[in-house]
């Protein structure tokens, strides 16, 4: 059986260490690393996430505000809520919840954002540093962070000679994932749904990573015995006879854990590091807000 990646270990460690660096900056220059949550409407998933990003920051001696706006909030409106926060020295970093109402344009929103305080990583210029290999810099989002740490923790920092394959090419988890693993010297492949032979290119992989949003399409068979599996994919699958739903991820747990060398859990391996990836990303934006070398 394969090795479990707990990512609820990973994710504790980073929070350690963004509460330690959080203490430097406030004890060394008085600054206290803000957070600014804005979500629009009541979508139940989006004030659960939300409640829950509030809840870390203030574990880890963030300022935490949090913009509640009505549905029917338009376009302008939240323009000049996110620019009135760019403006702000006291936030460090600004999340625009998604998704945003069908009459608001999410594109421009993003890329009202200031880079810099773009702790999520999606304005154009984090992409581009990120796709040119300025991580030093760059602000990368916070699910595939996350995934790069739990392959590092599994298989160290330099990728040299492995064959990654991603599955999914989101711009917020499948693009940037493929970057962070050219970064590491891997020999990166970008699978989708007009990939020919998916489950042939799948097996060739010693790093797969699943992030296409359907459950346990990935199969035992599909992975290649040692491979490393991380495994995005969060799905919730309808409740069964007794009425408990259950959590699954996009590739089929118990088959290839059978195969594979270490494989991530759906829940507890990816999810938990995305919080504390973007943790992370605001106390390194508030540390460079005041002049103090980043911790990372």
């Amino acid at each position: 059986m394969a090795t479990v990646i707990d990512g609820k270990v990973v994710a504790a460690d980073v929070v350690a260490k963004v509460k330690a660096e959080a203490d430097r900056l406030i004890a060394e220059t008085g600054v206290v690393p803000g957070i600014a949550v804005v979500i629009v409407g009541h979508d139940p998933a989006s004030q659960v996430y939300v409640a829950s990003k509030g809840k870390k920051a203030k574990e880890c001696g963030f300022n935490s505000i949090e913009h509640a706006l009505p549905a029917e909030t338009s376009e302008e409106e939240l323009v000049a809520v996110v620019e009135k926060l760019n403006a702000d020295p006291a936030i460090h970093g600004i999340l625009v919840q998604l998704p945003l109402p069908g009459h608001i344009d999410s594109g421009r929103i993003i890329q009202t954002i200031a880079p810099e305080k773009d702790v999520d990583g999606f304005h154009f210029i984090n992409v581009g540093k990120l796709g040119t290999g300025e991580l030093d810099t760059a602000f990368v989002p916070c699910t595939p962070a996350g995934s790069m740490l739990l392959i590092e923790r599994a298989l160290g920092r330099d990728l040299s000679g492995l064959s990654a394959v991603v599955v999914g090419r989101s711009n917020i988890v499948g693009k940037p994932m493929a970057n962070l693993l050219l970064n590491a010297n891997a020999t990166v492949t970008i699978a989708h749904s007009r990939t020919k032979d998916l489950p042939g290119l799948c097996r060739s992989a010693d790093i797969l990573v699943a992030a296409v949003g359907r459950p346990e399409m990935i199969k035992g068979d599909w992975v290649k015995p040692g491979a490393t599996v991380i495994d995005v994919g969060i799905n919730r699958l309808p409740a069964d006879a007794n009425g408990k739903a259950r959590l699954v991820g996009d590739v089929a747990y118990d088959e290839a854990a059978a195969t594979a060398g270490s494989i991530t859990p759906v829940p507890g391996g990816v999810g938990p590091m995305t919080i504390a990836l973007l943790m992370a990303n605001t106390v390194i934006s508030a540390s460079r807000a005041a002049g103090l070398v980043s911790w990372r």
